[in-house]
């Protein structure tokens, strides 16, 4: 497969503040979409709001969301629905919304689906129901610490690593942590080459290296207003659409191709 170009185009914490063209709603997600597409995301990595832009896991508005996207953006672009907690959601609610929900493909934290060794057993119900169900799940892991603990689980078979995808985060939101590129290497190092395939996404400016980087490492790209809001020269971008031009113009200027919806759909069993 070639390299996978996921969009996050607003996350669950900034808001039109931080960025006019910032989506928060259905109609504005699923504009985004498409333009995102168009620039040659192959993914759409979804968050949804409330009416005041706060985070929500509200299975009604990932429906309209989703739908809205899918008319906007055709029906081959991936769309993966976040868990995230965002300190508002417990476990039990984030698995929740996903069996209700049944998306085509999900991110979740180990963090916050299962903090600890006594929520083995829930954790390896939850990612057999959905292989059941060929729902795509990624994991998230923020530090080595993370990492570590995957890959003694998936060693000990709590889940199939062969079946899950993983994206590791360089940099944070707090304290803000500007990402560089080489804060890959050791999440790398830890548990990369177990899992059917991986992705990076980095807080901060530099964002498209360290994307570019994990993608010359053979993992693939996750960029957008939810990690970065600037472009590589620094100049803050106009939208969503502009960050993904400038990954695909950068994998490109070193030799990769980035990988198509379709291709994104075969690699993750979401054909048919």
């Amino acid at each position: 497969m070639n390299t996978v170009i996921a969009v996050a185009p607003n996350g669950g914490r900034r808001t039109t503040k931080d960025h006019p063209a910032l989506p928060v709603t259905a109609a504005d997600t699923a504009r985004t979409a498409a333009a995102c597409r168009e620039a040659g995301a192959a993914m759409l990595h979804i968050h949804v709001r409330q009416p005041d832009q706060r985070h929500s896991l509200d299975v009604d508005l990932y429906r309209e969301a989703i739908a809205a996207a899918r008319r906007e953006a055709g029906p081959e672009m991936v769309i993966q629905a976040t868990t995230e907690s965002v300190g508002i959601y417990s476990a039990d609610e984030q698995m929740a919304m996903v069996r209700a929900l049944k998306p085509e493909a999900i991110s979740m934290a180990l963090r916050e689906l299962a903090p600890t060794d006594a929520d083995k057993a829930a954790f390896a119900d939850f990612t057999a129901w959905l292989t059941r169900e060929r729902i795509a799940g990624q994991i998230i892991l923020y530090d080595t610490a993370d990492a570590a603990r995957a890959r003694t689980w998936a060693e000990e078979g709590v889940f199939d690593a062969d079946a899950m995808s993983v994206i590791f985060v360089t940099g944070k939101y707090a304290p803000p942590t500007p990402a560089a590129p080489a804060d890959l290497l050791p999440l790398h190092a830890a548990c990369a080459d177990l899992f059917r395939d991986w992705m990076l996404c980095s807080f901060g400016p530099r964002e498209t290296g360290c994307v570019t980087l994990a993608a010359l490492l053979g993992g693939h790209c996750r960029v957008g207003f939810e990690n970065n809001l600037a472009l590589p020269d620094g100049a803050i971008a106009p939208d969503n659409a502009a960050i993904v031009t400038a990954t695909t113009d950068a994998l490109k200027a070193v030799g990769l191709k980035p990988a198509t919806p379709a291709q994104l759909r075969a690699a993750w069993g979401l054909e048919g």
